[in-house]
């Protein structure tokens, strides 16, 4: 009796093959995981926290701030496109020409009616694994922010936020949630 083989799990050499079709796909633990092109509202609300993020870090020079879609690679079996990404100077050598490669210090998502049950569960298991020291989920419906912060390995929940949001990872950032949600229409 010949025991059953392990699945082999993908890589960012698998991920390079993926086509590009207008949908998002990442490896999550080595398994492809695809979902489509997100809603009007999401992108609105994507766009607005872009820009109160880019302009109190990327402008006053603490970091660099991406948005989706940019690869990431948090390990040989982890390669996600997060809505925004956030690497600190102190951390920029993990952003190399083709991807992020490396835990960047802020990883934020943007729910969608598809991606719900996939951000709070297993992507959050994933930004944990990989040592992610802060993540945001956004909820455009219920205009409210879930952060966590990593502590002792484990994410802990350091607030719900519906107005204001001050980042963990730069207590002088802070995100007005209430103009995101009103220009969000």
């Amino acid at each position: 009796m010949t025991a059953p083989s392990a699945r082999t799990k993908l890589t960012y050499a698998d991920y390079v093959l993926f086509p590009d079709d207008g949908r998002r796909h990442e490896i999550l633990d080595g398994e492809h995981v695809v979902n489509p092109a997100p809603t009007p509202r999401h992108q609105a609300v994507l766009g607005h926290l872009l820009v109160q993020l880019f302009q109190q870090i990327q402008q006053a020079g603490l970091g660099r701030v991406f948005v989706s879609p940019i690869d990431v690679e948090l390990s040989p079996h982890d390669i996600v496109q997060p809505d925004l990404v956030v690497v600190l100077n102190e951390h920029r050598e993990i952003i190399i020409p083709t991807r992020i490669q490396g835990t960047p210090d802020l990883v934020v998502e943007v729910l969608s009616d598809s991606t719900g049950q996939l951000d709070r569960v297993l992507k959050k298991a994933t930004y944990q694994r990989a040592g992610v020291p802060e993540y945001w989920i956004v909820d455009p419906q219920q205009e409210q922010v879930e952060q966590f912060l990593l502590r002792g390995g484990e994410y802990r929940r350091s607030g719900l936020h519906h107005q204001l949001l001050q980042a963990g990872i730069l207590p002088e950032v802070q995100v007005d949630l209430q103009s995101v949600w009103q220009a969000a229409g």
